[in-house]
């Protein structure tokens, strides 16, 4: 099976080729002003050129209103929409038809019962992300480096389309495949030198530890 790997919270030329290198099959633009990872509109549209033909690109939100994703379509021209707020299952299904785009909807977990709050966008959402909660001050929703227990994900039903997140790294990777053998991965802090700077040295490294991974797998 086809293992999706996003690289999220791409803000240079540099991390950007780093990560198409490595065989990234999403690239993420966090358009959160909070985070240090946030990009304008303009300039994710710029860096996303390279990606074109290559991977799809992702603009990541947080309750965002619709002026702020009209300019965010415009100016990227994103291949996907992830929703990382509190959005309701009619609020998904509104940018949906607003932009004709597949949605990613984020889920903050901790223990099995959190999944039980993805029912209701069913059908709705293109796509899940599991993310771990952020302790407890943060002001970031995402790409705090905080992991959660991957074997939660074993009760979910075989074809449901999701990516996990939260707190991966070169490290653990591995372990994180084998607990939980999720379609998809996305990784933002723990390819990072510093909080929002990408080191393309780390992705490179991230790409060797999947890779290593899954050919332990395979044999």
């Amino acid at each position: 099976m086809a293992l999706d790997i996003k690289i999220c919270g791409l803000k240079t030329d540099e991390a950007m080729a780093a990560a198409l290198a490595g065989g990234a099959s999403h690239v993420g633009f966090i358009f959160f002003a909070k985070s240090p990872r946030y990009v304008e509109p303009a300039e994710a549209g710029r860096l996303r050129q390279a990606a074109i033909g290559k991977a799809k690109a992702v603009a990541v939100t947080v309750d965002a209103d619709d002026a702020f994703l009209d300019e965010i379509v415009e100016k990227m021209r994103p291949d996907m929409l992830q929703l990382h707020g509190a959005e309701t299952p009619a609020r998904v299904a509104e940018v949906k038809g607003r932009y004709g785009l597949p949605v990613v909807k984020v889920f903050s977990v901790s223990e099995a019962a959190d999944l039980d709050r993805l029912k209701p966008f069913i059908g709705i959402a293109d796509r899940f992300m599991f993310d771990a909660k952020p302790p407890k001050g943060s002001q970031l929703p995402g790409g705090n480096g905080v992991a959660f227990d991957w074997r939660i994900l074993a009760g979910l039903d075989a074809g449901l389309d999701y990516m996990l997140s939260g707190g991966l790294n070169a490290a653990n990777i591995g372990d994180a495949l084998r607990s939980a053998n999720p379609p998809a991965i996305d990784i933002s802090s723990g390819v990072e030198s510093a909080p929002g700077v990408k080191d393309p040295a780390l992705i490179e490294q991230f790409f060797r530890a999947v890779r290593a991974a899954r050919d332990d797998r395979a044999a």
